[in-house]
């Protein structure tokens, strides 16, 4: 047998086992292939659990930027309960002054502490909220006062105090409102006290500290005005 017909007997022997190993490895691509896809599909089986489970785990995204974050106690919630209406009737007083006020070092003042308040009264409410407590000390069932001590509100005008000042014009406004203000603003200055020494929250002992300096500084303002009128 001639070298020729013996390669002729071979070939198809060759080819086979050539299109057996192509078949084998078309076999194990197909195989790797069907796992990828596999591993790539969330079928809510127990391959997908890994992504469900990171899922789950994933913190959710802020609703909103609390006001006043962090621990909290019982003494900033009195705080601002307190300071709310103690600012409101400040308010009160300086709006007053409008057509009853001569002064104008009094005039300013009293721009001043509503260009000052109202923003510490807004504040001071989005806390209550964020830490769901009620803007009233009343509604939860406390005591709102007014002649301080605790959980009372120091410095708060009577009824009377208050018509006496609406009643009073010029000169007579000026010295009234300086001598009722300054009651007010040291009643102020006492809650505000209490909470850099109770409180918790850093929100709110940072206003009260502010609380504190501003105050004092236009108590002796008002001071040195009824020293001159």
């Amino acid at each position: 047998m001639t070298a020729f017909t013996r390669a002729q007997r071979r070939t198809p022997t060759r080819r086979f086992a050539l299109a057996a190993a192509v078949a084998a490895a078309g076999l194990v691509l197909a195989a790797c292939g069907s796992d990828d896809d596999m591993d790539g599909m969330d079928h809510g089986g127990k391959g997908s659990a890994p992504a469900s489970a990171s899922a789950s785990t994933a913190p959710a995204a802020p609703t909103g930027e609390n006001p006043a974050p962090g621990a909290f106690n019982d003494a900033d919630v009195m705080f601002a309960q307190m300071m709310i209406p103690h600012h409101e009737q400040a308010l009160q007083m300086s709006a007053l002054a409008p057509g009853r006020v001569k002064d104008s070092e009094v005039k300013e003042l009293t721009e001043a502490i509503s260009e000052a308040q109202d923003p510490e009264i807004q504040k001071m409410k989005s806390w209550l909220g964020a830490w769901g407590k009620p803007e009233s000390a009343e509604d939860a069932g406390g005591h709102a006062g007014h002649s301080g001590g605790s959980g009372e509100m120091s410095g708060m005008m009577t009824d009377e105090e208050m018509a006496s000042l609406k009643d009073a014009k010029g000169t007579a406004f000026d010295k009234k409102f300086a001598e009722l203000m300054i009651a007010h603003h040291e009643g102020a200055v006492e809650m505000a006290e209490d909470e850099l020494k109770n409180g918790r929250n850093a929100t709110a002992k940072a206003l009260a500290d502010d609380v504190v300096k501003a105050q004092t500084d236009e108590i002796d303002q008002l001071k040195k005005i009824l020293d001159r009128l």
